[in-house]
């Protein structure tokens, strides 16, 4: 089976969104096999992909964020690298680290 190697990058909203249903039912079928480590890398990479839906101008430097999928967690934007922000999580020590821009939802969205 040949997939078609085009980076997220390159690719338009429809293929996008495309690309993330394919990963996430790999990723549903690996969990149901059992296949912890392969379900976490097409999640990963489905979230990924995300990303580049997602207009980095809409992440501010200096704003908090929520963390999809763990809405009590919050995330201080430092700065952004690509698809990536980089910050720390509040309440823990200042541990610097890049989170994909589509896991961030605003405060103001709720939970």
């Amino acid at each position: 089976m040949t997939e078609q190697e085009k980076n997220y990058r390159d690719m338009n909203e429809y293929e996008l969104q495309s690309e993330i249903a394919r990963l996430r039912e790999k990723a549903r079928k690996a969990e149901q096999l059992g296949i912890l480590n392969e379900f976490a890398v097409y999640e990963r990479k489905a979230i990924l992909a995300a990303s580049y839906l997602v207009d980095p101008e809409d992440i501010k430097k200096g704003e908090m964020y929520r963390i999809e999928g763990d809405p009590d967690t919050y995330f201080q934007v430092d700065y952004l690298k690509g698809r990536f922000a980089w910050g720390y999580r509040l309440g823990g020590e200042k541990h610097t680290e890049a989170l994909p821009i589509s896991m961030l939802r605003p405060l103001k969205e709720g939970k």
